[in-house]
């Protein structure tokens, strides 16, 4: 490769993780919120001095989050100006006024009042502090719905005017949040946050409940985690398959590259499923396939006979990677249907009375509990390398939009980069482990009556 081609490859691993590690704070604020309502309102209404331990044990997490959510993010916007000057120059009058909205009306909005929640217990009045407490998940949904309203354009463009300039123009302010992708995207996501979290926040609550099996504030988080994973991780399951129709009408290549589908299956025959292939995208086609026939068309086209558009169809150079996009689909769906089946199980031996006193499906649920932040993660890679090699789809090259950067001091802003995320990260992961091994908020945890706990 020569220098140029270098630039592009550091510039995109270097957007590619501190996207992934923002995208994860990001999701962590948008699920955590809702609980932290609940368990405040619960305390306030439902006189539970349980839930109000576990409001305090998790809203000092919330801001830590949020805390190193703003560098996180401080940084990766920077990058537009520093590595993708030529996309911002050209999308700019898109994308610029919708970031610009969602650090007006809700960053401000989220990072301000998450102090006065923070700091506000003993000098505001419960009702007012309930209050900033919803404010804040408020904040958060409108945080996701700016980021996602220019991503969606990003990925589905329309309502614009390419000018002589070349920039991207939009026909009205409502063009902004006219891509056809962006609800459905945006559901995924509020739906992808709120079970990550569920399981993440149902993991540590089933950890403490082996340590401390008694404790009354841990039962109270996993009941509100499995509640809400039971809800949600099935909606995701519908949203899901409505994506996939979305992505089949406007991001064809895309959806190929997600089934590993290099020729059309012959005349009468149905899109296979392919449970696993190697795709080999210079020689196009799969190696080590394992398909079961027709069954890719009762999801795809919902009959057993349609097919999709092949990667053969398409131009070469207009392809994405097709190994990691079909891998991250893979691994995401395999997440989702084992979440959903921990989730049915853990919830029938609660509604049995037998969940708190059975420690191997508190060992499960805890190590379960990465697993909606790994499907997350999966379906972002999934999202945004199939749509390579466009940063706007079909308008706009990858390469040409990364700014005229030297090799060098690309690589000087990497390594500073990565120093950076990884002495943040790094601290931040120490403070919340032992956050979550130290005591509960309050003194002593509050005691179930009775315990039992069998081996």
């Amino acid at each position: 490769m020569n220098s140029a081609e270098w630039v592009l490859m550091i510039a995109r691993v270097q957007f590619a993780l501190t996207m992934g590690m923002h995208i994860t704070l990001a999701a962590l604020t948008l699920g955590l919120a809702p609980f932290l309502v609940w368990f405040e309102a619960r305390w306030l209404w439902g006189k539970k001095p349980e839930a109000r331990q576990a409001l305090h044990f998790w809203i000092k997490i919330f801001a830590l989050t949020v805390a190193i959510g703003t560098v996180s993010g401080v940084v990766m916007e920077f990058q537009f100006g520093t590595h993708w000057s030529g996309f911002a120059s050209k999308a700019g009058g898109i994308v610029g006024p919708l970031m610009l909205y969602e650090v007006l009306v809700a960053f401000f909005l989220e990072s301000a009042l998450t102090g006065v929640m923070l700091f506000g217990f003993d000098r505001v009045r419960p009702g007012v502090h309930f209050a900033v407490t919803c404010l804040v998940a408020v904040g958060a949904v409108l945080s996701a719905f700016w980021i996602l309203a220019a991503n969606s354009w990003m990925q589905t463009p329309v309502q614009f005017t390419l000018n002589d300039s070349g920039q991207l123009i939009p026909d009205s302010g409502w063009s902004l949040l006219a891509a056809p992708s962006f609800g459905w995207r945006l559901t995924h996501m509020l739906l992808a946050s709120w079970i990550s979290v569920a399981f993440w926040l149902g993991g540590i609550a089933a950890w403490r409940l082996l340590q401390h099996p008694g404790e009354r504030a841990s039962r109270l988080m996993l009941s509100g985690a499995l509640t809400v994973s039971l809800c949600a991780v099935p909606l995701q399951v519908v949203t899901g398959d409505l994506q996939g129709e979305n992505t089949l009408a406007h991001q064809p290549a895309k959806l190929a590259a997600i089934e590993g589908s290099w020729q059309a299956p012959a005349p009468g025959e149905g899109e296979p499923l392919r449970l696993f292939a190697i795709p080999d995208q210079q020689q196009q086609r799969n190696h080590l396939e394992v398909a079961i026939p027709a069954i890719g068309s009762l999801y795809l086209r919902h009959n057993l006979t349609g097919h999709i558009q092949s990667l053969r169809e398409f131009a070469p150079d207009t392809l994405p990677p097709v190994l990691p996009v079909f891998f991250a689909f893979r691994l995401m769906v395999g997440m989702g249907l084992l979440m959903l089946l921990v989730s049915v199980l853990a919830n029938i031996q609660r509604w049995r009375g037998r969940l708190y006193h059975s420690r191997r499906l508190l060992r499960l649920l805890a190590c379960c509990s990465p697993l909606g932040f790994i499907a997350l993660l999966s379906g972002w890679i999934v999202t945004e390398v199939g749509r390579q090699p466009w940063t706007v789809y079909g308008v706009l090259r990858t390469a040409d939009s990364v700014s005229p950067l030297s090799l060098s001091s690309t690589v000087m802003i990497f390594i500073a980069i990565l120093l950076v995320y990884g002495l943040g990260f790094a601290l931040g992961l120490y403070y919340l482990l032992r956050h979550v091994a130290g005591p509960l908020p309050d003194g002593e945890a509050v005691v179930a009556e009775s315990v039992q706990t069998p081996a």
